[in-house]
């Protein structure tokens, strides 16, 4: 590859990154799987080539025609880079097309009687592949691809031992098929970084079929994610009060009533995605939640967390459980006392919708805070 494909792929690749980093700044949650399973995406990636130039077929090649091969050299890399865009269809399965540049792969061999035969060969394509992604967890992915590439071959030769060949250029377009394989790390719902190793079957004009590697670094961001509101603090009702009638002489001030409230929130409302630290956000729901309890003469008060089952269950049941405790610590900081608050992680053993739904792992994904306690009441 020329110097200035070299630049040129570079500079792609950090408009991209800063790019990226503008919008990680603004874009930091997991709050809409939904638009996340089928946003439309862009990408850009560089990396190093590899090809295996067939260097016994040419030394017999200049044997047979006589010649005795003094000297061989080749350069069997170069910077390959690509640009892509696709479609999530579902959480699982996306669809990209792209172009792709794998860069030159030459030779320099010296015969005896001062020969010189030299090669150079250069390819570059468009692809249209189907790509796997497997969740390790909810922010690390393996990938696997499998796909179809129409590249251009370019081939040169050089020199006065040209094996009694009168094209020193040929050109080919040819279909043929690619694998890959690699892993995708989310920053975000919109940013994600990918490391792959791409297999493409080539054609090299003159005759050969081989394989060239691609190892390459790549930024991908997903297009068009909507804002995302707080969902709002919605205590439950009161009990009703229960007061007993007084008796016909004596009237009496009622005994305190017992009293129990039980508030869910969305888990997107109070942690960013994967997390377990409160967010602004949730420390002000929790606030009007302690707002709701003056005058209580609290007993107990009981934070479960819940997930949906996406994901390892282990890896579930330990992030409920951060989570509840998360809500724990903040209530104490607040003033209530640490006796008084008990965490259970349930993991997502207690769903309360479907799980094959976006919309029903969105409610499955909560934290419930039950609160225990008797109010005074008036006469």
């Amino acid at each position: 590859m020329t110097i200035a494909h070299t630049l040129g792929a570079l500079s792609v690749m950090a408009g991209a990154l800063l790019a990226a980093q503008a919008a990680q700044a603004q874009d930091n949650t997991f709050i809409n799987p939904d638009w996340a399973n089928s946003a439309w995406y862009l990408g850009a990636g560089v990396g190093q080539s590899r090809a295996t130039i067939d260097e016994p077929r040419l030394r017999a090649s200049l044997a047979a025609n006589g010649e005795t091969v003094t000297g061989f050299a080749k350069d069997q890399r170069d910077t390959g880079y690509k640009l892509f865009v696709g479609r999530q269809l579902n959480q699982y399965v996306a669809v990209e097309a792209g172009y792709f540049d794998l860069g030159k792969f030459d030779f320099q061999s010296t015969t005896s009687g001062n020969g010189v035969l030299n090669g150079q060969a250069g390819f570059r394509g468009v692809n249209l592949d189907l790509l796997g992604q497997l969740p390790l967890s909810q922010r690390l992915s393996l990938l696997g691809r499998v796909g179809m590439h129409y590249t251009k071959t370019n081939t040169e030769f050089s020199g006065n031992r040209l094996l009694g060949s009168t094209n020193t250029h040929a050109s080919e377009r040819k279909l043929n098929a690619k694998l890959g394989l690699g892993l995708e790390y989310k920053f975000s719902e919109a940013l994600a970084l990918r490391g792959e190793v791409e297999r493409y079957r080539l054609n090299d004009a003159v005759g050969n079929r081989g394989d060239a590697d691609l190892y390459s670094v790549s930024l991908v961001y997903k297009l068009g994610r909507p804002a995302s509101a707080t969902p709002a603090y919605q205590p439950a009702p009161d009990v009703a009060p229960v007061v007993a009638m007084p008796a016909p002489v004596i009237v009496a001030a009622p005994a305190p009533t017992p009293v129990a409230e039980k508030v869910s929130f969305a888990s997107e409302a109070l942690f960013d995605f994967d997390q377990s630290t409160l967010k602004p956000q949730g420390k002000a729901a929790l606030d009007q939640l302690l707002g709701q309890l003056n005058g209580m003469d609290l007993e107990v008060i009981v934070t479960v967390g819940h997930t949906d089952a996406v994901g390892p269950d282990a890896y579930n049941q330990k992030l409920s459980q951060r989570r509840a405790e998360a809500v724990k610590a903040y209530l104490v900081a607040q003033g209530v006392e640490t006796n008084r608050v008990y965490t259970e992680g349930k993991g997502e053993t207690q769903p309360v919708a479907d799980n094959t739904s976006a919309a029903g792992r969105a409610k499955n994904r909560r934290v419930t805070v039950e609160v225990v306690g008797t109010r005074k009441v008036s006469r």
